[in-house]
């Protein structure tokens, strides 16, 4: 049996990933489905448990430490080991930094608990499993990760702690036989920029940016997965995602143009 924990499985790329694997895996997955939602988490894992998986539901909030140790015992407690850890979970944000007031600042760490700490947490917690199944460790993180895009800086400067963190991480763990992958989706077919923080530090209601031609969430799970069963080091979604990563080291003032054009006009700084 293969014992993979996903977070944020409530719906979008999480719920999705649960879903391709228990397709393709069928009576030998078993997914410990994590989130704050536990309808939703409890829908999800009645689509998987159709496929033939064996679910364990999770409600939990990974920014909180103890939840996210707490969620490491409860899948070894039903399945015995971990084979795999998808570090899903995250919230969006979008906000000219010069409209942030003093007092919501606040909002940042929050978002920084979530985005980077919840994974730490997760992972920290699972790796003696995972270095016993010579498992996987999937960091999932955002183009924004590699390039710093406007309007964003609070969501940016977290996954690109991620992308710092989980790279420092596979050095270290390249000799325990555990792999370390971490997926970099640019614009995909989600709510969760909807979702994401404004500026007072609730949620927007609307995307900041321009998403004809979004990928899907099909393929979004797809390629993470592909990775994963890969051991790759690095997903990176895009071919302009491919090209901004080293052409900000040659014409960074290109990639700036580019990222302000990926912004609507009504979020753009004046």
């Amino acid at each position: 049996m293969n014992v993979c924990i996903i977070t944020g499985a409530s719906d979008g790329i999480g719920a999705e990933m649960a879903r391709q694997l228990a397709a393709g895996r069928g009576k030998n997955a078993a997914l410990v489905l994590a989130a704050r939602s536990q309808d939703k988490l409890e829908a999800v894992a009645a689509q998987c448990e159709a496929l033939g998986a064996q679910t364990l539901v999770v409600p939990m909030d990974v920014s909180q430490e103890q939840q996210c140790r707490s969620l490491v015992d409860r899948a070894v407690s039903r399945f015995r080991r971990i084979d795999a850890l998808i570090n899903n979970a995250g919230i969006s944000a979008q906000a000219l930094f010069s409209d942030v007031k003093p007092a919501d600042l606040h909002w940042y760490e929050e978002l920084m608990k979530v985005n980077l700490w919840g994974s730490v947490w997760c992972t920290h917690a699972a790796l003696q499993q995972l270095k016993a199944s010579r498992g996987r460790i999937v960091a999932v993180s955002s183009l924004a990760g590699l390039v710093g895009v406007p309007g964003r800086t609070a969501y940016s400067a977290s996954k690109f702690a991620m992308t710092g963190f989980f790279e420092a991480l596979r050095a270290e763990l390249k000799s325990s036989g555990v792999s370390v992958t971490t997926a970099y989706p640019g614009v995909v077919a989600t709510r969760i920029r909807h979702r994401g923080l404004n500026a007072q530090g609730v949620a927007a209601g609307s995307s900041g940016l321009k998403e004809a031609g979004a990928m899907s969430v099909e393929e979004c799970a797809r390629l993470i997965l592909h990775g994963m069963a890969q051991r790759r080091r690095e997903v990176v979604m895009t071919a302009k995602g491919r090209m901004g990563r080293f052409a900000k080291l040659i014409v960074p003032g290109m990639v700036e143009a580019v990222a302000l054009a990926a912004l609507k006009d009504e979020v753009r700084p004046k």
